[in-house]
């Protein structure tokens, strides 16, 4: 794993996350050949429904099903991570590892505050990780330490807010490995099996309702672009393209 790079960097605040915004995407990617890993910020401790173990073997059977096989959980405090130093260089730490062309992060603002901070996390830390004189600590096998990496873009993709996507993906047929992909959380999202005896509290995701808002949500985001389905992206910094028929 130390000489391990990815064409895509997918992070989320908790577990999740990733699954129910982009998982159609990097479902897409990896059946297209490219390398994608997953980071987790926190285990979602906080969670009102499930445990940080039941959510870990949760998110490893939904790797399998995305076709991701390397996922990591950097362990930060659920809640309560700040974009502060430690955090900072803790991502830092796993971009230059990695060594990434594009980084996946949370929405920008969020009903849950873990979602902007996070996003705001990762991408100061997109940016830190391509300073020289950013110093990490961190060693790889040889006992040299990480150089410097900065990915080419940082998208963020959408979740519980309606905001205005600045790139739509294309997730026809792959609608299916994404909902299989979130339902392999059944801790957190409505299943029959798992809910008819539950004692867990309901959330604002765990009914079958919102399950059919996330596959109306990708229909609608689709539309506009002509796709049956689609997830959207905001970017912070412009894309720069040679010519505008280069977006077609």
């Amino acid at each position: 794993m130390e000489n391990m790079h990815f064409d895509v960097l997918a992070f989320g605040a908790h577990p999740d996350d990733i699954e129910l915004s982009a998982g159609g995407t990097i479902a897409k990617l990896v059946l297209e050949g490219k390398s994608v890993a997953i980071v987790d910020l926190t285990r979602g401790e906080l969670g009102s429904r499930g445990s940080a173990q039941i959510r870990s073997e949760e998110s490893a059977a939904a790797s399998k099903i995305l076709g991701v096989s390397t996922r990591i959980n950097l362990g930060l405090p659920d809640g309560f991570f700040q974009c502060d130093e430690k955090s900072l260089l803790e991502v830092v730490k796993v971009i230059r590892k990695y060594r990434p062309k594009i980084v996946m992060a949370n929405a920008l603002d969020d009903r849950h505050p873990d979602h902007g901070k996070g996003a705001e996390l990762v991408y100061q830390a997109a940016f830190l990780s391509g300073l020289v004189k950013c110093e990490t600590g961190e060693l790889d096998a040889s006992g040299v330490p990480f150089l410097p990496h900065r990915p080419d873009a940082v998208y963020h993709y959408l979740q519980d807010y309606d905001r205005m996507a600045d790139v739509v993906v294309d997730i026809t047929g792959y609608e299916d490995i994404k909902m299989k992909s979130i339902l392999a959380y059944g801790s957190q999202f409505f299943s029959k099996s798992n809910d008819e005896e539950s004692s867990e509290p309901q959330t604002p995701i765990s009914s079958p309702a919102f399950l059919d808002h996330v596959k109306n949500r990708d229909s609608s985001m689709g539309r506009p672009c002509g796709f049956a389905a689609g997830e959207g992206f905001e970017i912070r910094r412009p894309v720069g393209v040679h010519s505008l028929l280069d977006l077609l």
